[in-house]
């Protein structure tokens, strides 16, 4: 038999049964969209998780009338007798101020002197091992509180604190993005398996004659399997024309005034098509398949 025999009885199908064939495709192009929305937003969001990760530091304070010889009896401290450190950066009192009064002149010149301290910007090795660093800066007495290592050291400043809320939001926004997902999924294998079965209900009677006059499973199955199949690559390329437009209308104008959106790094759009597309292939692929083995052991 031709293939163009199986083609031309899934299109009469999908003419003999427009509104569940339309519903199955709508919620095929919904579900891509989201996965289209999805995927460049997940891949955005753990490089900027990374790249917070990567700047997690551990700010140690100096006294203000920590002497040069106090400064480095810390540092030796900090390079030799504290694990899990990467990078140690000290930050002048004097570098401070230019720093801090180039971002913000205004406020920087009512002061009259400097009250910014020496500072060490401690790197650990781990994001997760800045604990241990803060342990030995600055340990916990048998009360429970944090006794710092050195006089002449002021306070030990722990970013990690802030860190982890933003990847806890991070972390959340993914989940919820794959149970969303996850439901639109399921929902597009229901009516595509949904519609095959109405389409088969339809030519139950013409079904029963191929099997009695020896019509193989297979060869009732590949029309009602190229139904599903069309009708998610119809909800594919949809999904797929739109992104492009909302890509070409509203994302690539908006990377040229803000650097937030251009500078995640996503996998190219042409890639991100063609993922969809054979995800709408086999989302529907896998509702015919449900629809026809359960028919066919009836």
């Amino acid at each position: 038999m031709k293939p163009g025999f199986f083609v031309k009885e899934a299109l009469r199908s999908i003419r003999r049964n427009p509104i569940p064939s339309f519903a199955a495709m709508a919620s095929m192009l919904v579900t891509l969209l989201v996965l289209g929305v999805f995927i460049p937003m997940v891949q955005a969001t753990t490089g900027a998780a990374n790249t917070v990760r990567g700047r997690v530091l551990l700010d140690v304070y100096m006294q203000r009338d920590a002497t040069s010889s106090d400064i480095a009896r810390v540092r030796a401290r900090i390079d030799n007798n504290t694990p899990h450190v990467k990078k140690v950066e000290y930050v002048s009192k004097g570098q401070a101020y230019k720093q801090e009064s180039a971002r913000n002149p205004e406020a920087y010149k009512l002061l009259g002197s400097n009250p910014l301290p020496d500072t060490f910007r401690v790197t650990p090795d781990d994001p997760d091992n800045i604990g241990a660093i803060l342990n030995s800066l600055a340990p916990r007495n048998t009360a429970g509180h944090r006794q710092l290592a050195d006089q002449s050291i002021e306070r030990v400043r722990n970013e990690k604190d802030q860190t982890d809320k933003i990847l806890t939001v991070t972390k959340l926004v993914k989940w919820a993005m794959v149970i969303l997902t996850s439901l639109l999924v399921l929902a597009s294998v229901l009516l595509v398996s949904n519609t095959i079965r109405l389409s088969l209900f339809s030519r139950r009677r013409e079904v029963e004659v191929m099997k009695l006059v020896g019509a193989t499973d297979w060869f009732i199955r590949w029309p009602f399997m190229i139904e599903g199949v069309a009708l998610g690559a119809i909800g594919g390329v949809m999904a797929v024309l739109l992104l492009a437009v909302g890509k070409v209308a509203l994302i690539d104008p908006l990377s040229n005034d803000f650097a937030l959106i251009a500078a995640p790094k996503t996998m190219p759009f042409f890639a991100l098509a063609a993922l969809l597309l054979g995800a709408s292939v086999a989302v529907s692929a896998a509702g015919s398949g449900l629809s026809l083995r359960r028919f066919l052991r009836v």
